[in-house]
């Protein structure tokens, strides 16, 4: 029987807290063996039960997360961190990732992804919000060298760049829908991933980006 991932939640909020661990202990292959409400208390609790996995929040009373961090990966070295705050801010993505972290998921979109970060996490995998890679890859390129918003379309599915091609002609999820052969809620949901993956918030951000790349042609 494969053994359960053992889980600490690093958290100043008691229903969240609770929230997260029905989740989780909802799933077979996570266990949630202790709860901190302050980055203190997680050092003592990592050293003390050396979790597989901690859930770590950066801002916490007392010592919040960012500097928890590296004295966490020292008392508990062998645990993942997974990071899970509201700051969509890129410099505590980049200071959480330099620090040690696996992973950084924002907590107005832990309903759909947490599950998915931390099964990547355990898969010694490193898992981002997919709205703040984009910083990631700008940290990556030259400086004097311009940002290629092509690799970000280049790494949405098939099907997304589908759905997201004919919106930015004008199609209505119906359309799309009938066109596609597929639900308006499966379409809906491919226009959403597609647009967070490239950071745009509406669709006259997505023409602006479609035209600016050649994705489509103007009239």
């Amino acid at each position: 029987m494969t053994s359960k991932t053992r889980v600490l939640l690093a958290d100043d909020h008691a229903v969240l807290r609770a929230g997260i661990r029905l989740l989780l202990n909802s799933q077979p292959e996570f266990d949630v063996v202790g709860e901190a409400a302050s980055g203190i208390d997680a050092l003592a609790l990592s050293e003390q039960i050396q979790p597989d996995l901690i859930l770590l929040d950066l801002s916490m009373p007392g010592l919040g997360g960012l500097d928890a961090l590296p004295v966490l990966r020292r008392s508990a070295p062998n645990a993942r961190i997974l990071i899970l705050t509201m700051h969509d801010d890129p410099q505590y993505l980049r200071k959480a990732l330099k620090s040690g972290a696996a992973g950084y998921v924002l907590k107005k979109a832990a309903d759909v992804e947490l599950l998915s970060a931390m099964r990547a996490v355990m898969r010694d995998e490193v898992y981002v919000h997919p709205s703040m890679t984009r910083s990631l890859l700008e940290d990556l390129i030259p400086q004097g060298e311009s940002f290629n918003e092509l690799d970000l379309w280049k790494g949405l599915s098939d099907r997304e760049q589908e759905v997201l091609r004919l919106v930015a002609l004008g199609h209505t999820s119906a359309e799309i829908a009938a066109k596609l052969n597929l639900s308006v809620k499966t379409i809906e949901t491919y226009r959403a991933r597609g647009m967070e993956k490239l950071g745009l918030t509406n669709r006259a951000a997505l023409v602006r980006f479609a035209l600016r790349n050649e994705l489509i042609s103007p009239e």
